[in-house]
Parts: C-alpha cells; sequence; structure tokens
C-alpha cells in the first residue's frame, strides 16, 4: 500500500476543495493513485449534490454584471440554503460568473419549463416542415424534430448551455460542482439581459 503523505492530502484538497479526512480516505481507497481519487471525490460530491437538490434555497444573492462599454448588463438572483453559504466567496464567484455567462450566451430561460410553450410548438412546427420539404420520410420526421429541438434546447436554456468558461461542462454541471463545494443546495432562480436598444 503506498503511504500517503500530508502533500498529497494537501494537493488532492487544493484541486478538489473538498475537506482533509475525505481527501486522505480518497487517497487511502485508491492506493495513493491522484487521478482516481480525485474521480472518487468527485462522484460523491455529485452524489452529496443530488441528495441536497431537494432543499429549499430561500436565501441568495443578485449579482450584476455589466460589459465593458455599458451597453449590456445581467442581473442574476442565486439561491442558497443559508445567507451565510450566499455571503461565501464561492457564491459570489459562481453568480458572477453566471452573469457573464448568461451576456455572452444570450439563453431564453433558465430551464426548459420556463421556456415559452407556444414559441416551442412554432420552432416545432417550422422544424417539421423543413425536414418535410428536404424530402425526409414522414416516419423519421418526429425523430428529427426532437433531435433539432435538442440542439436548441442546448442554445437557449441557461442550464443546458456548454458553460463559456469550461465548454466541456454546462451550466447545470457547474452548478452541480458548486453545491458540492459549499454543502448545500443552489439554485439559479430567474435572470434578466438587457442590453441598449432590445
Amino acid at each position: 500500500m503506498a503511504e500517503i503523505t500530508a502533500a498529497m492530502v494537501k494537493k488532492l484538497r487544493d484541486q478538489s476543495g473538498v475537506g482533509m479526512m475525505d481527501c486522505k480516505k480518497a487517497l487511502q481507497e485508491t492506493d495513493g493513485d491522484f487521478d482516481k481519487a480525485l474521480e472518487v471525490l468527485r462522484k460523491k460530491g455529485m452524489a452529496k449534490a443530488a441528495k441536497r437538490a431537494g432543499r429549499e434555497a430561500n436565501e441568495g444573492v443578485i449579482t450584476s454584471y455589466i460589459h465593458p462599454g455599458n451597453k449590456l448588463g445581467v442581473l442574476v438572483e442565486v439561491n442558497t440554503e443559508t445567507d451565510f453559504v450566499a455571503n461565501t466567496d464561492d457564491i459570489s464567484e459562481f453568480s458572477r460568473n453566471v452573469a457573464m455567462h448568461i451576456a455572452a450566451s444570450s439563453p431564453l430561460a433558465v430551464s426548459r419549463e420556463e421556456l415559452d410553450k407556444e414559441s416551442l410548438e412554432k420552432e416545432r412546427a417550422i422544424l417539421k416542415d423543413q425536414a418535410l420539404q428536404s424530402g425526409k420520410p414522414e416516419n423519421i420526421v418526429e425523430k428529427i424534430v426532437d433531435g433539432r429541438l435538442e440542439k436548441y434546447y442546448g442554445e437557449v436554456v441557461l442550464m443546458e448551455q456548454p458553460y463559456v468558461k469550461d465548454p466541456d461542462k454546462t451550466i447545470k454541471d457547474y452548478l452541480t460542482e458548486t453545491i458540492a463545494k459549499v454543502g448545500e443546495n443552489v439554485t439559479i432562480r430567474r435572470f434578466a439581459r438587457f442590453r441598449i436598444g432590445e
């Protein structure tokens, strides 16, 4: 069995943001393999985050971001379970990053459920018409439309958009990581995006 040094534990803690004892256990569990230990911690963090997701988040912060040039601005409300966590650097950084992401990516809604149903039906009709006009057989048109709608959600739903600072993960992934880091439920409740002339 590999010797687990304090330096190894500190390195894992610095990279994962998880407590020292959990880092030490993860390293022991993986016989000192740093990458495997990091993966173990991520899986545990995601599981803990999923458990926290049902808890009420009634505290929080409203963060603003004004793009250089003062022609574009965003307000975003991020909720937490406690006022204590709402005022941490982690939540401050998260909410600012989300506000900057909204400025760059122009989402229409936080989640699919918040999208306007009428607009969604129009989009579906347009996609169906396009698929039919391209000569696709009727029996696969619905699958094509569903696939294109999934792509549309990824473009206009905040939680499903690739995070601008790390396109390998979505905003939902970033939120889940933040929940695991701060130890309580966090939600993005709403946002408003303002552009001069719009």
